[in-house]
């Protein structure tokens, strides 16, 4: 009587904290992200190296007075942001096929812990990503004129959009068969930005593509990171930005939660 008295007192102490789950599996993908030093480089590298593609080769074609690396860097945060968030899908895809995912079937565990750890630390690090992006292009001659305000605003859209394809991309990680086909259905998204206004105006694109590339998430984002770098107020593009990347984190985590619930079940 005794010892069935003291049970429940043994495991409310033993009882997980409300985000106790999370934490874990956020240190978890941030020691992956660590170890696998590689992939996190390439994530930082590629985007500097295409900045000084289109600025030092093809800029002086497109913009003579040398302003064109000014016109860009908002394309190239975005598109960094891209590189590092499909990583994402690749890590939660491997997590299915090598069973972890199966070994969680039995434990008291949210159908979005896991799925918040590899948002959490694709955050983070495509936060210092951004950072480093930003520095390069200082060096080759960016000037923002972006005040402490626009620079809080800047880091705000900025994460708000990478949590939302971060989201995205862990949600296809969860769809995809493997971590090959994830990889796949990564890459394609990551030619978004470039049909949007990130590189070029729109006036100078086809007729047919223009309202494409105007109606997408990337377009908005771009002007007002781009209003925010130049000093001025983004208007209806930061609310077009917000209503966009607020809806794509909506979908995408039902989305995973739900395909989370659905290979817990088998």
């Amino acid at each position: 009587m005794t010892a069935a008295a003291t049970l429940p007192a043994r495991s409310d102490a033993h009882r997980p904290g409300p985000l106790t789950a999370e934490a874990v599996f956020i240190g978890r993908s941030l020691r992956h992200s660590l170890r696998d030093a590689e992939a996190l480089v390439m994530a930082i590298l590629l985007p500097v190296l295409l900045m000084t593609l289109f600025t030092q080769v093809f800029g002086g074609a497109i913009a003579p007075d040398g302003g064109y690396v000014d016109y860009i860097v908002p394309g190239i945060i975005l598109l960094c942001a891209g590189f590092g968030a499909s990583s994402t899908a690749v890590s939660v895809a491997r997590d299915g096929s090598t069973g972890f995912l199966d070994r969680l079937r039995t434990m008291p565990l949210r159908a979005g812990a896991v799925l918040t750890g590899h948002v959490v630390a694709s955050l983070l690090r495509n936060l210092v990503a951004t950072a480093v992006v930003i520095a390069a292009a200082v060096g080759l001659g960016f000037r923002p004129a972006a005040g402490v305000l626009e620079w809080l605003g800047i880091a705000a859209l900025v994460s708000l959009y990478i949590l939302a394809i971060t989201y995205l991309f862990a949600a296809i990680g969860l769809a995809a068969g493997s971590p090959e086909a994830a990889s796949g259905y990564g890459f394609i998204l990551l030619f978004v930005p470039y049909l949007s206004s990130a590189f070029v105006p729109l006036d100078t694109l086809p007729g047919w593509l223009e309202p494409i590339a105007r109606h997408q998430p990337v377009t908005p984002l771009t002007e007002a990171l781009r209003a925010l770098l130049d000093g001025r107020a983004p208007g209806g593009d930061a609310v077009v930005a917000l209503a966009w990347c607020v809806g794509i984190v909506t979908v995408a985590a039902v989305w995973g939660a739900a395909l989370f619930r659905r290979r817990a079940r088998r």
